[in-house]
């Protein structure tokens, strides 16, 4: 208790920022991280301090050099995850129960995330949305912008088991977005329904962003249903490890 209290160096205190902003899922798998040019403009720190930082994330697993001095999130080891994706390729469960249990997750995510967001949520919530806009001629980009608003709005509940939740999931419904991606009309409504989330979680409107989420789900578990038929839609495992809706 007598040692002396040390001073606590730049690059710890910014590599402390960075992984906040991972936990909290404003960074999710996959985005670049700022350059060291942002990231010195933004602390304000030299850039041997960004670099110390960026190479403390990467030694733990966290980031991942991309090429060129960039670097991307690492995909995290989600227990829950690799059960998920056990479950579907042994077919233990379908595209309409995951919807299921989006209807209950998400639903009282939103309700949370109106009741525990920041500014800086909404703004990520916000550009998901506009990334969505710009994405409706290009599939992926849409895909990702979707899935990005949902994952940032269970980022905003700081729940950290909604949030693991959330991912194990992501990738048995890519597809199944995909599908309805081609329906026309669906991707401007969902753009629609998005903004009316939000406007309920800037509002701090608990039991509107819960009726709100709702509303969309079960309006995009139709578009697929309808798309997809009226028999069982499981989501089965490609060869790449990617999931793919199949009837």
């Amino acid at each position: 208790m007598d040692a002396p209290i040390e001073r606590r160096k730049l690059y710890e205190q910014l590599a402390e920022r960075l992984l906040a902003r991972i936990t909290q899922g404003r960074l999710a798998p996959g985005d670049p991280l700022p350059t060291e040019r942002e990231l010195t403009a933004r602390y304000r720190v030299g850039r041997s301090s960004v670099r110390e930082a960026l190479r403390m994330l990467e030694s733990r697993g966290l980031i991942t050099a991309a090429g060129k001095g960039a670097f991307t999130v690492a995909e995290f080891a989600n227990p829950l995850r690799d059960s998920m994706i056990l479950l579907l390729t042994l077919r233990e469960t379908s595209l309409r129960e995951l919807f299921e249990l989006r209807k209950i997750l998400e639903v009282e995510a939103a309700a949370l995330a109106a009741a525990r967001r920041t500014e800086e949520d909404l703004a990520a919530m916000h550009a998901a949305i506009e990334e969505m806009v710009a994405g409706l001629v290009a599939e992926q980009r849409y895909i990702r912008a979707d899935l990005k608003f949902h994952l940032t709005t269970a980022a905003a509940t700081r729940n950290r088991t909604i949030q693991h939740v959330m991912h194990a999931i992501r990738e048995g419904l890519q597809e199944a977005l995909a599908s309805i991606y081609h329906i026309p009309g669906s991707p401007e409504q969902s753009i629609a329904q998005h903004r009316r989330i939000l406007a309920a979680v800037t509002a701090r409107d608990a039991p509107g962003a819960r009726r709100m989420m709702w509303e969309h789900l079960a309006r995009v578990e139709s578009d697929i249903e309808a798309i997809l038929g009226e028999r069982e839609v499981v989501a089965g495992a490609t060869s790449d490890g990617h999931r793919s809706a199949r009837g």
